[in-house]
């Protein structure tokens, strides 16, 4: 039992992560119909700036702090440069050259930091902890935290702001919303802004909680968090991380736990298509 409980915790705390990738793709998709696989890219950025801020100084809060400032300008920056110039043209469009972005910022990260694994050896700080038979470590713990905070200022932001109310009436219909004077310009930067800056904050807990960085670590999240946001539906922030929470947990338990012979990232994929043969609007979407 406690061997249960223990995988059911682990699978929890890396759904959290999964959740924190995911947001940002819900969020972009919700505003601007877009497929950001870029935001996987940004992801890695995050842990690069991270781990180099604080390998400089040694301060985890500085390094969380820099390292979502910075993601957040790359993510205004996609914004601008990249996508807003093409959302003339048919959705496949923006599609390719987010493709081709995650591609070029892989490259990038390989040629600037080397091809290599960098360690990332530092626990979070928070106290170790035991419950129910299962201990917690500083990581598992903060793991926790740091997820569930982000989670609860994000509905708080989306639901009980002004802000909040210009992203929702900007997704529903951005020249609608204009037309009553919300800057819909401001909301798509905003959308932006958030979910690249959460991205840095998965991709620093990803290397903690690993305790490696590397150029490829965008490459699985990048597909992966696509199959989440299908399955949670489509720019649908609570689906994005309920699918996310449940497939940490069906990891974790069906590979790790139970042993069923498949393939770890398979099971996003599997689950994307059942959800999709059984609503193929997502477990959150709404029916048209």
């Amino acid at each position: 039992m406690d061997l249960f409980l223990e995988q059911l915790f682990n699978g929890l705390a890396i759904g959290a992560i999964y959740a924190l990738i995911t947001l940002g793709l819900a969020l972009v998709y919700g505003i601007l119909g877009v497929l950001h696989v870029a935001h996987a890219g940004v992801y890695t950025i995050g842990a690069y700036v991270g781990y180099g801020v604080f390998a400089a100084t040694g301060n985890l809060a500085l390094a969380f702090a820099v390292s979502m400032a910075f993601c957040a300008l790359c993510g205004i920056a996609i914004e601008r440069l990249v996508y807003a110039p093409l959302m003339k043209y048919p959705p496949y469009v923006p599609l390719i050259s987010s493709i081709a972005l995650f591609m070029a910022v892989e490259e990038v990260c390989r040629l600037v930091a080397g091809p290599y694994v960098l360690s990332f050896s530092t626990n979070l700080p928070f106290p170790a902890l035991s419950f129910a038979g299962v201990r917690f470590s500083p990581n598992l713990v903060g793991v926790y935290v740091i997820s569930g905070t982000i989670f609860f200022l994000l509905w708080f932001l989306t639901t009980k702001t002004e802000t909040g109310l210009a992203l929702r009436a900007t997704a529903m219909d951005a020249p609608i919303a204009s037309s009553v004077g919300i800057n819909s310009a401001l909301a798509v930067d905003t959308a932006f802004a958030l979910g690249s800056a959460i991205a840095a904050v998965a991709g620093i807990l990803v290397g903690i909680y690993y305790n490696e960085v590397h150029p490829d670590m965008g490459a699985m999240p990048a597909y992966k968090s696509l199959a989440l946001i299908v399955v949670g539906g489509l720019g649908s922030v609570e689906g994005a991380v309920a699918a996310s929470l449940l497939l940490g947990v069906a990891e974790t338990l069906l590979i790790g736990f139970a042993a069923i012979p498949l393939p770890r990232d398979a099971l996003a994929f599997i689950a994307m298509i059942v959800v999709l043969m059984w609503r193929p609007t997502g477990l959150f979407g709404t029916r048209s």
